[in-house]
Parts: structure tokens; C-alpha cells; sequence
């Protein structure tokens, strides 16, 4: 059960790089829709691993793996156009949902790629499932937040890229060494991302976002470090979430996406402590009503993770 406190712990770095996110994003820094690119491009930097630990895999394992980085990168492309597209409120608690069940559907699909055959879940494994699922939901759901007809397409579509991208990154680890694969992986990515250099659309707006970025961080070198420090902790939740999958037996690979919900009660803790200091992190949308939900949901991923290691 190793995997789960490694997932607790890239939630944990997901919850602070999505605070410290959406403070540079309202700055000079690049829109969400190219964070898919930036975000790849530096995941080129993991190549500083091969040292301890690189083999050229077979071509059936090395397509996989290209697939697997590539499906990332696509499905972060739905995750940003959502959120720009979207509220917050009503994109995250859908593919947040949806994520699991797909996940868990493309584990049962791809076993028979996998040495290893997927195991009958248990009633307290299927409780918990349920919990942490429906934690993850209610976390994260606004009232008066309904989900439209596109909104919801979109997050089936960025739902069920991440799932592929799951999957294959096991199959990947089922043969590779953890180091790697997670090489290979990020060469996926990063080769995709390459394309947008080649967009008459996209590329002056990459190279001219990376112009004013360079300016503003030569004017302001505390922003710099935190954008520095940013990237390195969404690194680590990266290789973090990534060893979860590596070790995870291929039955739980869905229970790393249903752990989501610990992301959202840091970032809830985090949020109350900040409102402290900032108190636009709250606004005016906290009532008794909220309250006793984030309660509900935090209770119910509580007893989620209860049944998830007995």
C-alpha cells in the first residue's frame, strides 16, 4: 500500500502548485491554454534520471509509452480549454468524477496486455471506491454551478484521455523500469508539444508569451523563484503520481484517481489558512451550507481511505 501514500503526498504538492498557479496566472505569465506546452517542454528535464536508471524498451513498450505522454498532453489541452472555456466549479468536480469510472473501465479493457490479471474488488474496497469518489465530487461542487451540455462533453473527452494515459503508462511500468519508463513517457509529451512550434497559429503566441515572461522575471526576481519553485514541485507530484501508478497493482489504478479528493482538502486547508493573509481566496462564497458539505466530503474521503487500507 506503498502507492498510497505516495498519491497522498502528489496530491499534497498538486494542492500548492494550484495555489501558487492561480496566483501567477492573474500576473504576466502565460495563458492556461499554454500550459500544456511549457508544462511538457519541462518534463524534457527528467532525462537527468537516465543515470540512474534507462533501458531502450522494446517497440511495442516504446510506442506505448510515446502514446501514454501524448494522451497527457492532449487531455491537459482539455483541462485548460475547460477551465478557459468554463468555471472552475463546474469543470473540475465533472472530470473529477468521471475520472475514476473510466479508468477503471480502460484497466479492465488493457489486463490482458498486463502480467497480471485484475483482482475481484472486496466490499470494504468497493466502499471505499464509493467514498472517495463521491468526497472528490461533493469537495468540489458549487450550488447554482450546473453543468452545461458542452462543458460536460469536454470533460468526458479530458476525462477519458487521462484514463488511456493511465492505463498505457502501466502497461509501460508493467515491463520498464520506473525511471525508464517515466523517461519515455515525458519524451511522448514532449514530442507533441514540439508540434506547436510548427503552428502558424500558436507559435508567436509561445514566443512571444516567452519574451514577456523572460522581461518579467528579470524585473522581478522573487516572482521568478516562485515560478521556479512552482514548476519544481509540480515535477515532483508528477514523478510522485507516476511511482503510485508503478507500484499500484492494476485493479487500483482507478483508486489513484479517487484519491484526487485529498488534493482538494489541502487545497481547502489551504485556502482557509490563506484567506487568513488574502482574503480574496474565500471572496464571499463561504455559508453554513458550504461548510457542512466540505464537512460531509472530507468525512466521506476520510472513511474512503479507512476502507482503502484495511
Amino acid at each position: 500500500m506503498l502507492w498510497i501514500i505516495f498519491a497522498i503526498i502528489a496530491y499534497f504538492l498538486l494542492a500548492i502548485s494550484a495555489i501558487v498557479d492561480d496566483f501567477l496566472l492573474t500576473g504576466p505569465f502565460a495563458k492556461p491554454k499554454l500550459y500544456a506546452f511549457y508544462v511538457s517542454i519541462l518534463g524534457i528535464f527528467v532525462f537527468v534520471l537516465a543515470p540512474f536508471g534507462f533501458a531502450i524498451p522494446d517497440s511495442l513498450t516504446l510506442l506505448m509509452a510515446l502514446l501514454s505522454g501524448a494522451l497527457w498532453f492532449f487531455a491537459l489541452l482539455g483541462l485548460f480549454e475547460s477551465l478557459r472555456l468554463f468555471e472552475a466549479s463546474r469543470v473540475i468536480p465533472a472530470i473529477g468524477g468521471i475520472l475514476p469510472v473510466f479508468t477503471l473501465g480502460v484497466s479492465y479493457f488493457f489486463s490482458w496486455q498486463t502480467r497480471e490479471a485484475m483482482e475481484p474488488f472486496g466490499s470494504a474496497k468497493i466502499l471505499a471506491f464509493i467514498c472517495l469518489l463521491l468526497g472528490s465530487i461533493l469537495i468540489g461542487l458549487e450550488r447554482n454551478k450546473k453543468v452545461t451540455r458542452k462543458s460536460f462533453v469536454l470533460a468526458v473527452l479530458t476525462a477519458f484521455l487521462f484514463a488511456l494515459s493511465f492505463a498505457a503508462a502501466k502497461l509501460v511500468y508493467e515491463v520498464q523500469p520506473f525511471i525508464s519508463g517515466l523517461i519515455w513517457i515525458k519524451l511522448g509529451g514532449f514530442l507533441v508539444a514540439l508540434l506547436f512550434l510548427f503552428s502558424k497559429e500558436v507559435r508567436p503566441g509561445i514566443f512571444r508569451k516567452r519574451k514577456e515572461q523572460t522581461i518579467s522575471l528579470f524585473k522581478k526576481p522573487k516572482i521568478a523563484l516562485l515560478f521556479i519553485f512552482n514548476q519544481a514541485i509540480g515535477a515532483g507530484a508528477g514523478i510522485l503520481q507516476n511511482l503510485a501508478i508503478f507500484l499500484a497493482p492494476l485493479s487500483y489504478l482507478a483508486f489513484i484517481n479517487a484519491l484526487e479528493g485529498t488534493r482538494y482538502v489541502f487545497l481547502l486547508v489551504f485556502t482557509i489558512i490563506l484567506s487568513y493573509r488574502f482574503p480574496r481566496f474565500l471572496a464571499d462564497r463561504i455559508s453554513k451550507k458550504i461548510i457542512a458539505q466540505k464537512i460531509l466530503a472530507v468525512l466521506l474521503i476520510i472513511m474512503g481511505l479507512i476502507f482503502l487500507i484495511i
